[in-house]
Parts: C-alpha cells; structure tokens; sequence
C-alpha cells in the first residue's frame, strides 16, 4: 500500500487546525494502521518504507494520505511535528 503525498492547500490547512498534533524526536519505529489517518507536517521530515520496500519521504508542508491496512516502517530524520486525523 501506498501513502498518498501532496502539498497542503489551503483548504488542508483550514480543516487540519483543529486536529489534535502529535511530536516525535528523530527514530524509528513499525506502525500499522488500522484506519486511514490523514496528517499535515507542521515541521521536520520522515519516510516510511511500506510493506514492498517502497520509499515515501514528506516534510513540513506536506498533507499525507495513509490507508488503512498500510504497514510500514517510520524513519524520522528531523523531529517532527503535525496535525492527524483517524478515520
């Protein structure tokens, strides 16, 4: 499976600002998502490697698209920081 990557618009914006934010320093961790989730970076920058070894790297800026069902392996480069939203 595949994230879906582009960069925010405004409307991405206005809808993510009342999200909860979530921060993680620089690692890496397995996720698997048991639903979609759909993110705004506020700042830093992260990969994830999913389950066919594919690489998807986003930064501050970006507004992700993850798919339920998506497992994947989390590099976080530069610690980062962002809006989320399950479901």
């Amino acid at each position: 499976m595949k994230p879906v990557i582009k960069k925010a618009t405004q409307q991405d914006k206005a809808n993510a600002s009342s999200w909860p934010i979530w921060e993680k320093e620089i690692s890496s961790f397995p996720w698997q998502y048991s639903e979609q989730e759909s993110c705004l970076i506020l700042q830093g920058k992260a990969a994830v490697i999913n389950e066919t070894g594919e690489k998807f790297t986003f930064s501050a800026g970006d507004f992700v698209v993850f798919p339920k069902g998506m497992s994947c392996e989390w590099i976080i480069e530069q610690d980062i920081k962002k809006h989320y939203n399950f479901g």
